[in-house]
């Protein structure tokens, strides 16, 4: 989408820092609810609702309740009426006299989420790397993208994309994080998820207004390489929405990947801004996304993840599961470690209960001492480093700074006697208890 980055008007500038600008004025209430119910009644996508968006409106306009000249009062109370009719996240009204000037000065289709980005959009999109905010390589040669919104600015976004999708290739599993897009760029979407799929694969048919359906398919070809099979996981919250639900759509319905989070926004419409008298703007749905993958589009239900659990620990899950499944095809020397870092990444997320209390694992074993502190465990090799173990079954750690390694504790009444120490390359010690 051009302007919309996400489904709350995250490019327009908000009512507050608009007044601290001292560009807030007066509004004309009664002008502007009127010019919103006729831009309602010729272009929601959804013509049997538009009655009841006319309704709600002219009881608010013969009732006074619009009769208001602070921006920042009209638009929280035309929204609530709306918002009455419909729970539609892409309908909403703003505050942002910047964009309802050039909104007025451009075409009428300009405003559309397809529309070509202008010189500041490009130059906005080149700042933000096209909402591409962090690569990370992961243990296990996990490849992590993180991802704040599909902008899309032609050629400088194709680059950006580009040089994350080599790095992501370069991969044993890839995790996309989209907890915090918002949306954006149908263009983008088709960009990055093309990586997946094979070439010209069905992707969307877009219904706008009364306009034949616009088909989309995955890129022929890509400048860096597809990753089609590549184990791939997507993370997912309430806050992923509109163009970033049609990837998680894509993930969904063509089983490319696992979704693990929360589920998604559910805003599923075309949406297209529209200037309003007085400095305002509002975002009209005019448009269906239908998934080629199942047929049905995602408004007001979204998608549910594979694996729910809450948003703050998705990342981890996300990179347990992949080294689980890297795992299980590994060879033999390197399948240990893979399972180690798995079993205590879960371990975070669920603590496991250990047979003792962990005073009762504190002794000297040989050239190794285990210390308890503050209710964790410590490890220290005499003439070594220390390193803090961290519980993965009722007796056995692993090492927190040393991924792979373990240590397993003998356990006689209320006491261990013993330990093993298995480090990740497969080498072993073991120290019996003297203090």
């Amino acid at each position: 989408m051009r302007r919309i980055l996400t489904v709350a008007f995250a490019t327009l500038m908000p009512i507050s820092a608009a007044a601290q600008m001292g560009q807030q004025a007066a509004v004309h209430g009664r002008a502007v609810a009127a010019e919103v119910k006729k831009l309602l009644d010729a272009n929601y996508v959804l013509p049997d609702t538009r009655p009841k968006f006319d309704a709600v409106l002219a009881k608010g306009i013969a009732e006074g309740r619009y009769d208001v000249t602070d921006p920042e009062e009209l638009v929280q109370r035309i929204n609530a009426d709306l918002h009455q009719v419909t729970p539609d996240k892409h309908l909403n009204m703003a505050y942002d006299p910047a964009t309802s000037k050039q909104l007025a000065a451009e075409p009428p289709e300009s405003g559309g989420d397809d529309a070509p980005p202008t010189p500041a959009e490009i130059a906005g999109a080149e700042r933000h790397n096209s909402g591409l905010v962090q690569t990370r390589l992961l243990p296990g040669n996990i490849r992590y993208l993180e991802t704040e919104g599909f902008i899309w600015a032609g050629n400088s976004t194709e680059r950006a994309y580009d040089d994350a999708m080599r790095f992501l290739a370069g991969g044993d599993a890839v995790i996309i994080d989209m907890r915090k897009n918002g949306g954006g760029s149908p263009d983008a979407v088709r960009y990055l998820v093309s990586h997946f799929l094979a070439p010209n694969t069905p992707l969307m048919t877009f219904y706008i207004g009364s306009k034949p359906g616009q088909h989309t398919t995955a890129l022929a070809t890509t400048q860096a390489p597809r990753m089609v099979g590549k184990p791939l996981y997507v993370l997912t919250s309430g806050d992923t929405a509109s163009a970033a639900e049609e990837f998680t759509g894509h993930v969904a319905g063509y089983k490319l990947g696992e979704l693990i989070g929360e589920n998604t926004a559910g805003a599923g419409f075309r949406n297209r801004f529209y200037p309003l008298p007085d400095g305002l703007v509002i975002s009209i749905s005019v448009g269906q996304a239908i998934l080629a993958s199942t047929g049905k589009g995602w408004e007001g239900v979204g998608f549910a993840p594979n694996t729910t659990v809450p948003v703050d620990q998705a990342l981890e899950i996300a990179e347990a599961h992949a080294l689980k499944r890297l795992a299980s095809t590994a060879s033999p020397e390197k399948r240990r470690p893979l399972e180690v870092q798995a079993a205590m990444l879960l371990a975070r997320t669920t603590p496991v209960k250990t047979a003792l209390i962990p005073a009762a694992y504190a002794g000297v074993y040989g050239e190794r001492t285990v210390r308890a502190d503050a209710g964790a465990l410590t490890i220290e090799r005499t003439g070594g480093g220390t390193s803090k173990l961290v519980a993965i079954g009722p007796n056995q750690f692993a090492y927190e700074n040393d991924p792979g390694a373990t240590v397993t504790f003998d356990v006689a009444g209320d006491r261990a006697t013993a330990l093993h120490l298995v480090r990740s390359d497969g080498s072993t010690a073991d120290g019996t208890r003297t203090q």
